[in-house]
């Protein structure tokens, strides 16, 4: 089968930052699924781990990335239950392993959902990283209780990327919450109303924007871009007992301390945890992406693809990575094979 990954950590402006290759289709066993992949969707960890997976060193077998896949269910293991072959299904993958940036994958089935019927492939390939995510930060970690906590703040930290664009409309559509999302510029600011938010404000203004909109604090926050940067800022604008998600990485430690007056209750999500782990709750991501599905078939949740590139090469990847590494994108971007 043809797979595209590297050898070396390098600039997506090289020729070698991707190579395609030929390797051989893997065969599932226990509770994987053997996919033939019909499009991919690329998100910030994929280059990210690009940059970093084999820098000072040369890989003797190329590295395959990726993790969000549409596809065909081909082959089972002996210990599935819930897929057959002939299945249309989507998922965002396992960090231990091999990566969808390939014509075919095995992926255990617990981390698996069905493809939306009423989606297209590119649409459906947009959603299962980001879905989750978002879902995760919402439901998993801070528990929204859509009845108790109806019109309660949540602002998101980057509303118009992949993870902002489905949280805002989860939030709005699921959680009745009343939603603020930041952007800057006029295009990703029409996105985040166009995806439900009820406010959309200016990040580099952010404390003096949220209070032109009565809102100077606020019951949630979800960083979706970066927790250093805005560590302080957070801490001023939660409300005491206010919880605060974070997807994004810090290089120094927190100083939590800032927290403690308020009894602000802080969290990590990364979706990857019950895949890399193998937690006791691995298969709650099957039911979320089912769920997802759903809410996606009957119209409460639509696509966030915004940009579909055509046919499984090494420069439409690059230049996925590319759009990707600019900081600008809005929405998703799929690969179609």
């Amino acid at each position: 089968m043809k797979a595209i990954g590297f050898k070396e950590s390098l600039p997506i402006t090289e020729e070698n930052s991707f190579i395609e290759f030929e390797t051989e289709i893997p065969m599932p066993s226990e509770y994987d699924l053997l996919v033939k992949i019909s499009a991919i969707s690329v998100n910030p960890v994929d280059y990210k781990i690009r940059e970093s997976a084999a820098k000072d060193t040369v890989l003797e077998t190329p590295k395959v990335i990726g993790w969000d896949a549409v596809g065909v269910v081909e082959a089972v293991g002996d210990k599935t239950s819930k897929f057959k072959v002939g299945d249309e299904v989507f998922y965002a993958g396992d960090l231990t392993k091999s990566g969808s940036n390939a014509e075919y994958q095995l992926i255990d089935e617990r981390i698996v959902g069905r493809k939306p019927k009423n989606l297209s492939i590119a649409e459906s390939a947009a959603m299962p990283l980001t879905g989750l995510t978002a879902y995760e930060s919402l439901f998993e970690r801070v528990k929204i209780n859509p009845e108790k906590d109806k019109g309660k703040t949540v602002l998101f930290l980057a509303g118009a990327g992949g993870v902002g664009s489905i949280a805002i409309q989860l939030a709005k559509k699921i959680g009745n919450l009343t939603v603020i999302a930041t952007a800057s510029r006029p295009d990703s600011i029409q996105w985040c109303k166009d995806m439900g938010a009820d406010f959309v404000v200016n990040h580099h203004n952010l404390k003096e924007e949220l209070e032109k909109i009565g809102h100077s604090q606020v019951n949630y926050i979800m960083d979706f871009v970066d927790l250093e940067g805005y560590w302080e800022t957070m801490a001023e604008i939660i409300k005491p007992q206010g919880h605060i998600v974070s997807i994004t990485a810090s290089s120094k430690p927190l100083n939590l301390n800032i927290l403690k007056s308020k009894s602000v209750t802080f969290y990590w999500e990364l979706m990857y945890t019950r895949s890399m782990f193998a937690t006791d709750d691995m298969e709650r991501q099957h039911q979320i992406l089912n769920h997802i599905s759903d809410l996606l078939d009957d119209g409460t949740l639509k696509s966030t693809l915004t940009t579909t590139l055509k046919g499984f090469t090494a420069e439409n990847l690059k230049e996925a990575h590319r759009m990707q590494e600019s900081g600008k994108t809005i929405g998703k971007t799929v690969i179609q094979y």
